[in-house]
């Protein structure tokens, strides 16, 4: 998905980085973000997903973490793409502050998980990426996109879900724009309050 394509980049997430200015919540689509279906406080959806984790195994979200801790959910658009790939590594880079709250931080996109097995092994990441070819999570979450300038659909908006131990969304964070980053300190004042 590289090149252009009528002048247009043809990988969006190549487009921009950085991070987003502002909590992102709820916003109106006017202004290019929609909300997601899922939202701070409703339950989080349950589902069943093959786990990359160095290893390939097919685990249940509410196994995948331990009890009494909040989860980050981060869904993305594709492996091995930039934007991507710098806010998986800033998730790395934090790791250690969202860890000190007992957060689970886990990735989410549509590649298959043996191609999320070697996105993880590329980027040095230390927390585990479900891989969702078959899209239950992204439409549990409401947060597939489709880039049809390159012909590419279906795929995971750049969304973050900060989930408490009683398996509610207490934060979420969508945005249609591929190319803007989450705010961290956002995400990890989530966190701090949810943990």
């Amino acid at each position: 998905m590289t090149g252009t394509v009528n002048g247009v980049d043809a990988d969006p997430t190549l487009a921009r980085g950085g991070a987003a200015s502002g909590r992102e919540r709820n916003a109106q689509p006017s202004d290019g973000h929609s909300p997601p279906m899922v939202t701070a406080g409703d339950p989080a959806p349950d589902f069943v997903a093959p786990l990359a984790h160095g290893d390939v195994s097919e685990i249940a979200f509410a196994d995948a973490f331990p009890e009494d801790a909040p989860v980050v959910l981060a869904f993305f658009p594709g492996a091995f793409t930039s934007v991507c790939s710098h806010e998986m590594e800033t998730f790395q880079d934090r790791l250690d502050e969202f860890e000190d709250h007992g957060a689970t931080v886990l990735g989410v996109s549509v590649d298959l998980p043996f191609a999320l097995n070697a996105f993880r092994d590329d980027l040095g990441l230390g927390f585990d990426l479900f891989g969702d070819s078959e899209r239950r999570i992204v439409d549990a979450y409401d947060v597939a996109m489709d880039f049809d300038h390159v012909g590419v659909g279906n795929v995971a908006k750049r969304a973050v879900f900060v989930i408490d131990d009683d398996m509610t969304v207490t934060y979420d964070w969508v945005t249609d724009d591929p190319g803007v980053e989450p705010d961290y300190d956002d995400v990890l004042s989530a966190v701090a309050d949810a943990a």
